[in-house]
């Protein structure tokens, strides 16, 4: 079997080969996020779901002889070209595009550009101005000797920044970095590098905000280990798990994220757990010997951060008596750091399991824990100096498991892995707890987590089989709703969406479920992002659909929020103290609100939770009646392709409001009020035909022929069946659409070629014909599967090419699930 290939479902033939760009390992929340990027799990360092290493080690000992199976043991090594932070440095620079194509080669006569000092940037302290959307960078560097180690970029920058070394791209990145970050170039440094005169050239862009960026080299060092063969993964809702052969063992490793939303407790218990089952493949038994280690990685923002830990023990009566190992910061700044490309740096990472005689564990740097067991099989635990900085030799927490002699029969192991973020989110001043901890009192002397692990330990065999009866149901369900193509979506979106969340209890008790915008600018519960994000919740709990929208509705009853219409977010992740955005989005935001509201009352056979909020849903009817059948030139949820008046798109979701508000109004009984609203939307609607029309299909903006746009937001009057538009609509939509597909999927409008596939998958869902909707569906997973950009999957990408454009790891891919919300809830 191919080792890049998933294996398909059990007892289900699935037509298509799911090749995830990125395998989810452990995701907790959008803080405990770490994810295998390729094929391999032993290819690459385990990572962030911002790509920064997390690293999960595995070796296992077959016989004396050592193999790795997880992750590849590293640490940042040498500077090879400092940063600014390390000493400015001169450079040549321009801002508009050079004249000529070569102008990163060593050959390219810069003497014309501007003379500047590194780094680039419009805050102050920036050594030299940058205000302009786009800079072009040659610095000039001398080398007395290069290292051939793995070579890594050490950078902060935004937006985007591509990197040339003597000529040649090694690295091209997207998104905001505020903190200097090490991203690997896959290349080692004597492949792009010389002694002697070296050009570091790159090019930088900034879209919006404040523009800066620096660079510098590092070499990354390698503890080189002899990978074990894999031989297949699989990839379901709720499990990846890999297999590998080893000198006549096989060994299977199984991650499970017990993501199961009938229970909220388990869903948000931030424990999750590893298993390893080895058996022997030859007739023969083996000796056999398992090593894990986590990093102190995993717990800090920056590798720069001073860790400590400490080892205990939870022995409650009546339980298994379990051994842990826990890692954190030493300042403990708890909801100290917000923003998007950050990681957590307060609470613990911990890593535990049954205590017993052939399970030892040892605390401290990779290297040392690594070499000992690759001599003796096993860990001991030493007293190493703290704390210490992570960049100081990588501490690590690690476990070895001695085996004894495994034959044909397998031989299972289990570790927990789990975080303890003390508070979870900041909430108008206010700091919340995670929701399983709500009524968590010390019994028995433990601390709230020594509970929750030993809690897990108790569920462990029970988890298992639930997670594997909801994974096949999943995975029947979507495939009889769409197909294999869009079971196999369903499969790669599911906990990626639900671990972009944060499950808090509100000031009074309340139900809270927090959205962060990965990689997209790091607001927290954002209205633009629940609205994609929500047909997953609204099939499987829509209780945490109304946990997203209740600090919204808040924030406006609260007086906080004081404008007509509903607000973008509530602040920056995790500060929840009211909205950072830069600019509303009026017509978007009230539009998903009402929809949102009247999808519940679908879903629920009653509309109680909207009469809970029927003075805001109220006032943003209100406003859209107003202003949003012809909206003035603003953003919406599409806002990376920039503001643009008469959104023919934005109207359908006002009109879809306006008759959301009807049909609200016909569920609480007031017929009348209800007649009234959607008389009005269905009006509007014949207007909007007339203004939209352009013959064969219907503008990107109302009286602009020859432009065009996906009109996802008409999946809801089919889904609600409302009958505001006429069905022709979506029939003459979808015709169209399907002249206008690329290898990768329909482009988002006429304006640009890259698309967004969670609107894709909505507007796939207005097909009647299953043939059409697979052919609209069909090339986003060639995007997923092909894409060279093998991170967490990204919601938006080019469709010519399959590249990455921004994003990645957002909730808003929860949205795929709308084929099988409109089939299972709402048909």
């Amino acid at each position: 079997m191919n080792a890049s290939a998933a294996v398909a479902q059990p007892d289900v033939v699935s037509e298509t080969r799911l090749n995830p760009p990125a395998i989810p390992l452990l995701t907790i929340d959008p803080y405990t996020s770490v994810w295998s990027f390729g094929p391999q799990l032993h290819q690459d360092a385990t990572r962030h779901w911002t790509g920064q290493p997390n690293q999960l080690n595995g070796l296992i000992r077959v016989d004396g002889q050592t193999f790795r199976f997880m992750g590849n043991p590293s640490f940042a090594g040498e500077t090879i070209v400092p940063t600014a932070r390390q000493g400015a440095y001169a450079a040549r620079y321009l801002t508009e595009k050079p004249a000529s194509d070569d102008w990163m080669s060593p050959a390219f006569d810069d003497s014309q550009w501007t003379k500047g000092t590194g780094h680039f940037g419009s805050r102050a302290g920036d050594e030299t101005s940058w205000t302009t959307p786009n800079l072009y960078v040659r610095r000039e560097v001398v080398l007395d000797q290069v290292p051939d180690g793995p070579l890594l970029v050490n950078a902060i920058q935004n937006d985007n920044y591509e990197l040339f070394i003597n000529g040649e791209r090694v690295a091209k990145v997207g998104g905001v970095s505020p903190d200097y970050r090490l991203t690997p170039t896959h290349r080692n440094a004597s492949e792009v590098l010389r002694k002697g005169r070296n050009i570091i050239a790159f090019h930088s862009e900034n879209f919006s905000g404040p523009g800066f960026v620096d660079l510098g080299l590092v070499e990354q060092r390698l503890l080189h280990y002899k990978p074990a063969e894999q031989t297949a993964r699989r990839m379901t809702a709720t499990r990846s798990e890999f297999v590998f052969t080893a000198a006549g063992v096989e060994l299977t490793v199984t991650f499970l994220s017990p993501l199961l939303m009938t229970n909220l407790d388990v869903l948000s218990r931030p424990v999750q757990y590893l298993t390893f089952t080895v058996r022997a493949t030859d007739g023969k038994k083996h000796d056999v010997q398992l090593y894990t280690d986590a990093s102190a990685e995993l717990a800090v923002n920056t590798p720069d951060q001073l860790v400590t830990w400490q080892r205990g023990r939870v022995n409650r009566p009546g339980s298994a008596a379990l051994d842990y190992m826990r890692v954190g910061t030493v300042e403990q700044k708890v909801l100290g750091r917000k923003g998007d490309d950050v990681r957590i740096d307060w609470g613990h990472f911990y890593v535990a399991s049954v205590a017993g005689p052939n399970t030892s564990r040892r605390i401290g740097s990779l290297a040392s824990a690594l070499n000992q067991f690759e001599r003796e099989g096993r860990v001991t635990d030493l007293h190493e100096r703290m704390p210490r900085l992570v960049s100081d030799s990588l501490p690590v927490l690690a476990t070895s498991m001695a085996l004894g002699q495994v034959g044909e029969k397998p031989v299972k192991q289990h570790l927990l892995l789990g975080y303890d973020d003390v508070k979870s989110v900041e909430y108008f001043g206010q700091p919340l707890n995670a929701w399983w901890r709500r009524y968590h009192q010390s019994t028995d002397g433990l601390t709230s987590m020594e509970q929750a692990l030993q809690d897990a330990e108790t569920d462990y065999t029970t988890l298992q089989k639930q997670c594997d009866a909801f994974d096949r149901q999943l995975y029947a369900d979507a495939l009889k709703a769409g197909g294999a193509t869009y079971a196999d979506l369903c499969v790669l979106a599911y906990r990626q969406a639900i671990a972009a969340h944060k499950l808090v209890a509100g000031p009074k008790g309340e139900l809270f479920f927090f959205s962060k915008e990965n990689f997209s600018n790091g607001s927290i519960g954002t209205v633009d992002v629940t609205y994609p994000s929500a047909p997953l919740f609204l099939l499987y709990n829509p209780n945490l659909l109304k946990g997203m929208m209740e600090p919204i509705f808040q924030y406006s009853e609260s007086g906080r929020w004081n404008k007509p219409f509903a607000a973008h977010d509530v602040g920056t992740y995790p500060l929840a103290n009211g909205q950072t955005y830069g600019e509303d989005m009026p017509v978007e935001e009230c539009g998903n609100m009402l929809i949102l509201t009247a999808a519940i009352a679908a879903v629920e056979g009653n509309a109680n939770y909207a009469r809970q909020h029927w003075a805001s849903l109220t006032l943003w009817t209100d406003y859209l009646i107003q202003h949003g059948f012809d909206p003035a030139n603003q953003l919406c949820t599409d806002d990376f392709a920039g503001h643009i008046a008469r959104n023919a798109n934005l109207s359908v979701k006002a009109i879809m409001g306006i008759a959301c508000y009807g049909y609200l109004a016909g569920r609480l009984g007031d017929k009348p009020r209800e007649q009234e609203y959607m008389d009005m939307a269905r009006d509007l609607a014949r207007k909007w035909m007339k203004l939209a029309d352009d013959g064969d299909h219907y503008s990107l903006t109302f009286e602009n022929p020859g432009t065009w746009s996906q009109k996802y937001n008409l999946v809801w009057d089919k889904l609600l069946k409302l009958n505001v538009f006429p069905d022709e609509v979506a029939r003459r939509e979808l015709a169209y659409y399907l002249t206008k597909q690329q290898p990768f999927g329909l482009p988002l409008d006429s304006r640009k070629t890259y698309t967004k596939s969670d609107w894709i998958i909505w507007t796939a869902t207005l097909a009647d014909r299953p043939a059409d909707f697979e052919a609209l569906i069909a090339p986003v997973l060639r995007f997923a599967n092909e894409t060279p950009d093998r991170v967490p999957l990204n919601d938006w990408h080019e469709t010519t090419t399959g590249t990455k454009v921004g994003f990645q790891a957002r909730s808003v891919v929860g949205g795929y699930f709308i084929k099988l919300l409109q089939v299972k809830k709402l048909h």
